[in-house]
């Protein structure tokens, strides 16, 4: 199951949250520049090496500027850490920390507030991060866990520092983790959709499940407002106007049974 996700709050854009799942029998690279077809903008990724067809110049609907997660680089200097007690490694997950209080503090603000902040706070702390992990390089063994942490952040350099000139961007991949939080706690139930048809409904179930979480609707008063606009006829045409945020405030919370 693929997941994408939009959310604006955290910058005061004009646009409802939703997430979108798609089902693929795969998680090869080919399915994301497939679901992402004639898109163009900047995507937020974790660091799969599936994810770099989209960069390429003849793309259809023009190369995508990826934009990488920092919580997945604290992961890796975390487990470095927990594995071998480097200081070095705590370090620089105690950085990356610094970097997340001062997202915090931005979390809801608009994007030049975002941007303004990060160019003053941030940016400094980043140069300086990525210095001391090239010098923490030159005089380890690569092929450690700490050297893997050094690689990967190495490797995705340019992405991780997007968010420092755009403030629609987040630091970090979290806001589409969470939306696929339900299906990783099910995981061992998750395995087998049936056919590729019973795939495909599950993923549109989850979207309109999950979207509706995002906007505070309940799931089962949504369905059932769905379901009476279809029985009443509504036009093909207007079948948009069926999306979670349009469902009205009345019918967010459903009654109990006395």
């Amino acid at each position: 199951m693929w997941a994408m996700c939009r959310d604006d709050r955290r910058w005061k854009g004009n646009q409802p949250p939703a997430v979108a799942f798609n089902f693929a029998l795969s998680r090869e690279g080919i399915h994301a520049e497939k679901f992402l077809g004639g898109f163009a903008g900047t995507l937020q990724v974790d660091g799969y090496a599936g994810y770099n067809r989209l960069t390429a110049l003849d793309r259809i609907g023009a190369p995508i500027n990826l934009t990488y997660c920092w919580a997945h680089v604290r992961r890796k200097f975390f487990d470095s850490w927990n594995a071998t007690k480097s200081k070095e490694a705590l370090k620089v997950v105690h950085t990356i920390d610094k970097l997340a209080e001062i997202e915090r503090a931005l979390k809801g603000q608009p994007t030049i507030v975002r941007q303004t902040e990060r160019a003053r706070l941030s940016e400094p702390i980043v140069v300086a991060l990525f210095q001391e992990i090239e010098a923490i390089g030159a005089h380890i063994l690569m092929k450690s866990a700490l050297g893997d942490a050094i690689n990967y952040t190495m490797k995705l350099r340019e992405g991780l520092k997007v968010f420092l000139t755009d403030g629609r961007v987040e630091m970090d991949n979290n806001p589409v983790e969470n939306v696929i939080r339900p299906l990783a706690l099910i995981r061992k139930n998750s395995l087998f959709a049936g056919s590729k048809l019973g795939g495909e409904i599950w993923a549109i179930l989850s979207s309109l499940i999950g979207t509706c979480k995002l906007n505070g609707v309940e799931p089962f008063a949504y369905l059932s407002w769905v379901f009476e606009r279809i029985a009443m006829k509504l036009p093909l045409a207007d079948y948009h106007r069926l999306l979670p945020w349009h469902c009205p405030a009345e019918r967010y919370l459903r009654e109990e049974p006395t």
